[in-house]
């Protein structure tokens, strides 16, 4: 009898120990996974996709461009420089002085989809927005704000008419040109004024030299917007240009002018671009 319920009693005793470990085994929580062997591979955004800033645009002259030609750049009849209608003004924080122009930009409309349209644009710097101190709450081109005055048909890529105003993202793009830089000569035998246009790259050039056939390089003046200027007189030489844009590329044009060139605003092709 001792024996049988020894017995009993070992079997009691196993079947509690089953009841005891299996549900504790069964709902233990997964481990935790070990760490991944090699990190995310972006734990932060890609330099390129960071890229996008902040700011607003509006448009200026009319829908064929009217009052958008010239300008704080020195640029002349855009549609013959190539740049057409694709072009903007810029506001104080951006322009720096004419230092921007020539520069490219891709702008998109942001956070207001009652006005937005899809897509983006690509232009080119060619003339500054004014700031107006008098209306310190009112006018988009005041300091410190980031503002682009479009032309109108840029404008309407992005928006609708009736907006006037509206929040974008920008990023600096490398410029996309058809042809060679070109050169237009101004001024006088003794102070020539150089406006190189149709950049390409980086589009904004920061410093220029001029060569004659019979002299060294010589260091060019930034004289207003993208206008560069000299007093050496340089008359019945071909004319070569070193130009360097803010990207730190540098490259020669040599001998673009024939020794004839005149100071009457004529332009010469420089053949290669950036």
């Amino acid at each position: 009898m001792k024996l049988l319920n020894l017995f009993i009693y070992a079997d009691v005793l196993m079947l509690v120990m089953v009841i005891w470990i299996v549900p504790t085994y069964g709902h233990e929580p997964h481990p935790h996974p070990h760490p991944h062997p090699h990190p995310h591979p972006h734990p932060h955004p890609h330099p390129h996709e960071s890229g996008w800033v902040d700011g607003r645009a509006t448009f200026y002259g009319d829908i064929n461009g009217g009052e958008t030609q010239q300008g704080a750049c020195g640029y002349g009849n855009l549609h013959k420089q190539g740049y057409g209608l694709e072009t903007a003004a810029l506001s104080t924080a951006l322009f720096n002085n004419g230092s921007t122009c020539g520069a490219c930009y891709e702008i998109k409309c942001t956070n207001a989809p009652q006005w937005c349209l899809p897509g983006s644009i690509k232009i080119t710097a060619t003339n500054f927005c004014p700031p107006d101190y008098s209306k310190p709450k009112e006018c988009w081109c005041n300091p410190p704000q980031k503002h682009f005055d479009l032309s109108q048909p840029m404008f309407l890529k992005i928006a609708k008419y009736k907006a006037g105003v509206v929040p974008v993202k920008f990023r600096r793009v490398p410029c996309a040109k058809i042809g060679g830089v070109k050169f237009e000569i101004k001024g006088n035998p003794h102070f020539l004024m150089i406006l190189p246009y149709n950049v390409g790259g980086a589009g904004d050039v920061r410093a220029m030299k001029i060569k004659g056939t019979k002299t060294e390089w010589i260091p060019m003046k930034k004289n207003w917007g993208q206008i560069w200027s000299s007093g050496v007189v340089l008359t019945g030489q071909c004319l070569s240009f070193r130009v360097t844009t803010s990207d730190g590329v540098t490259k020669d044009f040599i001998d673009v002018t024939p020794p004839n060139w005149g100071c009457n605003g004529q332009s010469f092709d420089g053949k290669i671009n950036f």
